[in-house]
């Protein structure tokens, strides 16, 4: 650990307290899958293409439906949104969303594939809602994610939170 760095932060704790002061009553149900479909790769790194999925949308409301509920939405990696959408529950007294980097990492992974770390960066980024549900996740979204990305023709996804 790094001498300036603090202790690590109590992500589990910290994030049933949150939920309980914007007043849920139940404990987030946190997802448990025994059988996990992943795999060690069939090629090194630097000849796959990776995929970025992202919990934000653009700034101007695009990624939600007619009721303002958030949708599956896919961005161009070249021309991201200008703003953010940040209307979701997080925690605001410890983080900010001013650095984009940190939630949508284009130019770290960019540099990445001019160094030839990895092969090449999908052509898009994807939004999955953060809805506290995960019957609408795992019947509806993901499915769709994970549509979008073999249009894409990934080898491999990264998700980012924000």
């Amino acid at each position: 650990m790094d001498e300036g760095a603090g202790p690590p932060v109590p992500y589990m704790a910290r994030t049933r307290a949150y939920y309980r002061a914007l007043g849920y009553d139940n404990d987030y149900a946190w997802a448990l899958h025994d059988d996990v479909p992943f795999a060690r790769p069939g090629k090194p790194l630097s000849a796959m293409t990776i995929g970025l999925v992202v919990t934000t949308g653009p700034g101007d409301g695009s990624h939600r439906d007619a009721q303002g509920r958030r949708r599956v939405w896919s961005g161009l990696v070249d021309s991201p949104p200008a703003s953010f959408d940040t209307d979701l529950a997080w925690d605001r007294e410890s983080t900010h969303t001013e650095d984009r980097e940190s939630f949508l990492p284009l130019d770290a992974l960019k540099r990445l594939v001019a160094e030839g770390v990895i092969g090449a960066l999908a052509p898009r980024f994807h939004l999955v809602p953060t809805e506290y549900s995960q019957p609408k996740t795992t019947g509806r979204d993901a499915p769709e994610i994970l549509k979008r990305l073999w249009e894409d023709e990934v080898d491999a996804a990264i998700l980012t939170a924000l």
